[in-house]
């Protein structure tokens, strides 16, 4: 059909009009009146078409005007993206180099830090001669020998009007060489109420000069029978609360935290009031911010593994990474024995069973005296805590250990 652009109701009423005035000149065959009426509709409806043409004509202009100011701000909106784009890639290239600065002089202070440091730092000990060390165990006098292990032996003795524990080490290896030196490095630049002092050494042969420690270790006393009635379970707290207390200030240490490596029963030892004081740190590490994990914790990666077992991170073992949650670890093993006076090994998960079973009253130690239970299973939950197998679920010995164990405290006086 041919279409002639114009709109379907006008055409209809031209094409209409058109025959009306046809029938009008050829002679009239209708009335002329009807005619004219006819002619008067078809009048009104072109009208009307027409209007309505041009409300759409201008519509149409409306809409195109529309879709203009639309292209025009979908263009603008683009360019902004485009500024916008290069704005954050110009950020990003500015944040870099600013990390970049930043760990450039971070690097810098802590070397500066560290020189200072080495160069100057104090030392709280002396230098010893052999003369000194024998006078003062009078020749290493047998009866005078407090203690004896692989790496040596330890006697009482008086020195410059001291009493002090003579700790000789047997050189038998390179590492022994080093635990000495180590001790030394650290011992000499620390100071904790609950730290063992070194009062000084003698470098030949390696011997090292404590505090005298009168009470023995808190092996000795969890060990005996006798002696642990002599514990009770206020001490024992008391006794948690000094050891996480030093383990906190170590793990805080600047510029490395220090990792003891060896926190066991038989390396804390007791003063006449039974305060605590942590000794031993042959095998302890130093650990630089510089290395860290993927969780930001320091580490130092290791294949020369020491530790006792029952005490041992056992995570260590797959990572072979040292940190502070090492001695978390630890440190939950031996709250437990205060508890319970259980072996360290499997006693985590014995424990574990007692509070699931319900049973947790019948192994506490009844030489303790009579745990309250609620504090005794709070301390139970809390060492589990430190023992956990994963060390990132282990908690924080500052903030949230030490936070409880002094608040258990107060309310156990």
């Amino acid at each position: 059909m041919y279409h002639t652009g114009v709109p379907e109701g006008l055409e209809e009423g031209v094409t209409t009009r058109a025959a009306l005035e046809v029938d009008i000149i050829e002679g009239g065959q209708k009335d002329p009146r009807k005619l004219e009426e006819e002619l008067e509709r078809v009048k009104d409806q072109q009208n009307k078409v027409m209007e309505e043409l041009c409300v759409a004509l201008e519509q149409k202009l409306q809409l195109e005007s529309q879709f203009a100011e639309t292209d025009e701000s979908r263009k603008e909106l683009e360019q902004k993206i485009v500024a916008a784009n290069e704005m954050l890639r110009t950020y990003r290239q500015e944040r870099e180099l600013l990390r970049i600065e930043l760990d450039n002089a971070l690097q810098k202070v802590e070397e500066v830090s560290r020189r200072k440091g080495d160069s100057s730092g104090t030392k709280y000990f002396s230098e010893f001669s052999m003369t000194e060390i024998k006078e003062a165990a009078q020749n290493f006098d047998p009866s005078l020998k407090i203690g004896e292990g692989g790496c040596g032996s330890v006697y009482r003795g008086f020195l410059r009007n001291t009493p002090a524990a003579i700790k000789v080490i047997k050189l038998h290896s390179m590492h022994s060489s080093q635990e000495f030196q180590q001790e030394v490095d650290v011992l000499s630049k620390v100071r904790h109420p609950n730290l063992i002092t070194l009062m000084g050494a003698c470098p030949k042969p390696c011997t090292l000069v404590y505090e005298y420690v009168p009470n023995g270790s808190l092996e000795d006393w969890l060990r005996s029978s006798t002696r642990a009635k002599q514990l009770p379970w206020q001490a024992r707290i008391r006794i948690a609360t000094e050891l996480c207390s030093v383990l906190a200030f170590l793990h805080s240490c600047k510029p490395h935290s220090i990792v003891h490596g060896d926190v066991k029963p038989a390396n804390i030892l007791l003063d006449e009031h039974f305060g605590s004081k942590l000794s031993d740190f042959g095998i302890c590490r130093l650990l630089s911010s510089g290395e860290q994990s993927s969780n930001n914790t320091t580490v130092l990666y290791t294949t020369d593994l020491k530790g006792t077992l029952g005490y041992m991170d056992p995570e260590i073992l797959v990572t072979r990474e040292l940190t502070t949650k090492f001695d978390v670890y630890s440190f939950g093993i031996i709250l437990l024995q205060l508890l319970t006076r259980l072996h360290a090994l499997g006693i985590a998960n014995e424990v574990r069973m007692a509070i699931s079973a319900g049973t947790l009253e019948d192994i506490l130690d009844p030489l303790a005296g009579e745990w309250p239970y609620m504090l005794a299973k709070e301390l139970a939950h809390l060492a589990l805590r430190c023992c956990e197998m994963s060390r990132r679920n282990r908690p924080d010995l500052q903030s949230d250990v030490w936070t409880l164990l002094q608040s258990i405290g107060a309310s156990s006086r």
